[in-house]
């Protein structure tokens, strides 16, 4: 039937180790952050950098690390980069197997820390779905009595073998900015890797796909019009930390979101879910 059990890593962090006859999974309670994730009988669907050393304090290099409340760089430059979520301890509120399909809810408690951050009245939750295919779903519920916005994103981190020979699809006739060369009107064409690839889609339909060596990954994503497409290439690779500077050849990332015009914006008792499935095609 499987099993869902709590462990602790060799560094101290605590997960939720899941061994069904679907898949194998680890998820770390730090940032409610998958790390591993391998359909039975398949490849695994998720990279980790050799080079991270699971230190508690720092988000995991590579799994889907959850951005939240702000993507990127916040207004005040003084704050996280990618929010504050993906560091913090969340609570596995509970485990539900069915038909050999797990489910996870997992909830953030904000410290009174962390509200010179995020001064709202919100909850935030993670939900998981596994199988032979992955879900994850990052749920905002506002109880303020006022307008909350916020930018987003489940930074999925995606093993392709060799970038030079990865395709990615799905992405004709959306806008995209990419970073340090400006805005561009629509991607007109499947794109290919030869240097540093740092963008954001907007208008984007819901499903692309990641043609690899391995094989086809497709990602799919529900409430949300923008993705985030990244790989560092050479230069950025030697100055990112916990990352080995040959890891951009074979990691890529294509990260469900909403930024930009997509940002949340959740009126008094209102509710949003950000999901995204990914799966072997």
């Amino acid at each position: 039937m499987g099993s869902v059990t709590t462990k602790k890593h060799e560094n101290g962090l605590d997960y939720v180790d899941v061994n069904t006859p679907l898949c194998k999974a680890r998820i770390f309670l730090q940032g409610a952050q998958i790390d591993y994730f391998e359909p039975v009988g398949q490849k695994p669907l998720l990279w980790v950098s050799s080079a991270d050393d699971y230190q508690p304090g720092n988000g995991i290099r590579g799994g889907i690390p959850v951005c939240w409340p702000w993507f990127g760089m916040s207004d005040n430059p003084d704050f996280p980069q990618h929010g504050f979520a993906r560091t913090r301890i969340w609570s596995l509120e509970s485990v539900k197997m069915h038909d050999q399909v797990v489910e996870l809810k997992f909830s953030l408690n904000i410290s009174e820390e962390d509200k010179q951050y995020w001064p709202h009245d919100t909850d935030v939750e993670v939900l998981m779905t596994l199988s032979n295919t992955l879900s994850v779903s990052l749920v905002n519920t506002n109880h303020s009595d006022y307008e909350v916005s916020l930018t987003q994103a489940l930074h999925t981190y995606f093993p392709i073998e060799d970038i030079h020979q990865l395709k990615a699809t799905g992405f004709s006739g959306a806008k995209y900015i990419e970073f340090g060369e400006g805005p561009f009107p629509q991607q007109q064409d499947d794109v290919d890797f030869t240097k540093e690839t740092d963008r954001v889609y907007t208008e984007l339909a819901e499903v692309q796909q990641l043609h690899t060596t391995n094989g086809i990954i497709e990602v799919k994503r529900e409430h949300s019009s923008s993705a985030v497409l990244w790989n560092p290439w050479i230069d950025k690779s030697t100055r990112l930390s916990r990352f080995n500077s040959d890891d951009y050849l074979t990691m890529v990332c294509l990260e469900a979101a909403n930024v930009l015009e997509d940002k949340v914006v959740l009126a008094p008792n209102e509710s949003h879910t950000l999901t995204t499935h990914i799966r072997w095609k």
